[in-house]
């Protein structure tokens, strides 16, 4: 992983040692919103869409997994790129519709849908469901007959193998997400059975924040060979091949970036190949990265309001903190704590002369946004700033904890700022 003064000049800018976003200071934006908030750079979210889509061919759809960020700025600017979406409950699945996107556009995965949620989808006519169980594809043919509608479900497998290199493993042992590839006959004659079903694709289920190109490539390859078993069982073309997201972005020290020139030149090859196979002839392949594209482009920002000494630890108290950013503070899939970027705002290019604690404000231990971090001299009213938290920060977090206001949400285009989330209680939406 870059340094953070790195990671400020390759996402975003400085000028007099202050961070830029968007080409607007951070005071600027802080003095017009108040700390703790979170700001977001539309140029980031262009560049990070247009990378991926440059890197996969033009067989492959986009659709943004909801879960990463699911403000309606957010929203509105994918779906200006013709992008789907994917929603994992029926709150996502609102937030979705009303931020325009089309029903035919939407893809509903998760595990546990109750039988309302597949109610409302059913009654919206999406896109596709992507039924995680024997019990549901049975829940979903009941209620589809009652409706008088057609439910068009694929089918997500959890493949036998797991296409290691992600920071969670999820594919290729127990889990509650999806259905096991040695179970996978026995559901697709269930699923084939039920005549208000209409079988249209398959959606693999395997891993998440990978950096190595090699291993979403193997990722691809099994889900083509999952692929082509379904096609020559169900007799037909599948109309969508989904590979789920998977693609990460480097957060700790000892990561590097995903390589996607490597990435582009691996998935062209199994292009070559499945284009001449006529079991994909007809197929929308289909991504649902997140993370991917979202988590450079945001910031936290937190503002310094006491500092002290306990028995030779310094520690930096700020006003915000796991209640806002749980990830940051390794309280969310974490074992042993490691530091988000992190960077004093207004002191970018200040030599880094002390290491301490930086905390919230919250009665717990467990409120740090980073731990023996070095940085320059900190003082009070100086802007904290935690990188990479464009993702699962705001929308991963007890907003609720302890009580304290919800944070703003500002996004900057073309060096003006604006709100697209206000202050509030748990988080009211404009």
């Amino acid at each position: 992983m870059t340094s953070a003064l790195e990671l400020a000049q390759k996402c975003f800018d400085s000028r007099h040692g202050q961070l830029l976003i968007g080409g607007v200071p951070i005071g600027e934006i802080t003095k017009a919103y108040g700390t703790p908030l979170f700001i977001y750079d539309r140029m980031v979210l262009e560049r990070k869409y247009q990378l991926l889509r440059k890197t996969f061919p033009p067989e492959f759809s986009i659709s943004y997994s909801m879960k990463a960020n699911p403000n309606p700025a957010i929203l509105k600017f994918f779906l200006s790129k013709g992008c789907g979406l994917e929603v994992a409950s029926s709150g996502e699945l609102r937030l979705a519709m009303a931020a325009g996107c089309p029903s035919e556009k939407i893809l509903f995965a998760g595990p546990g849908k109750t039988e309302p949620e597949l109610e409302t989808a059913l009654r919206n006519q999406i896109g596709e469901l992507h039924a995680e169980s024997l019990l549901e594809i049975q829940r979903i043919g009941r209620i589809s007959r009652y409706l008088g509608v057609q439910a068009r479900i694929a089918i997500r497998v959890n493949p036998s193998e797991d296409a290691e290199g992600g920071a969670m493993r999820m594919g290729g042992k127990s889990a509650p997400f999806g259905i096991d590839e040695d179970q996978l006959e026995a559901v697709l004659d269930v699923a084939l059975s039920e005549a208000s079903i209409d079988l249209c694709g398959i959606h693999l289920f395997s891993g998440t924040q990978i950096l190595n190109h090699a291993t979403l490539t193997r990722q691809y390859s099994k889900g083509l060979e999952i692929a082509r078993r379904v096609v020559e069982r169900v007799g037909h073309q599948l109309e969508t091949i989904d590979f789920g997201g998977g693609l990460g972005i480097p957060y700790f020290a000892g990561e590097q970036e995903l390589d996607m020139d490597q990435l582009r030149a691996g998935i062209a090859t199994l292009m070559s190949e499945s284009r001449n196979s006529a079991c994909f002839s007809g197929s929308n392949f289909i991504i649902e990265p997140g993370r991917f594209l979202v988590g450079e482009s945001g910031v936290y920002v937190a503002r310094v309001i006491d500092i002290k000494i306990s028995r030779g630890k310094k520690f930096v108290i700020v006003d915000g903190g796991m209640n806002h950013h749980l990830a940051a503070s390794g309280n969310l899939g974490q074992t042993i704590k490691r530091n988000f970027p992190v960077a004093i705002a207004n002191k970018l290019t200040s030599v880094e002369t002390e290491t301490v604690d930086v905390v919230g404000p919250l009665c717990t231990p467990l409120d740090v946004l980073a731990r023996n971090a070095k940085l320059p001299e900190a003082e009070v009213d100086d802007l904290f700033v935690v990188f990479q938290s464009g993702a699962y920060a705001r929308t991963a977090s007890p907003l609720g904890f302890l009580s304290h206001p919800a944070p703003p949400e500002v996004l900057v285009e073309k060096q003006q700022h604006h709100l697209i989330r206000q202050r509030g209680d748990f988080g009211a939406i404009l």
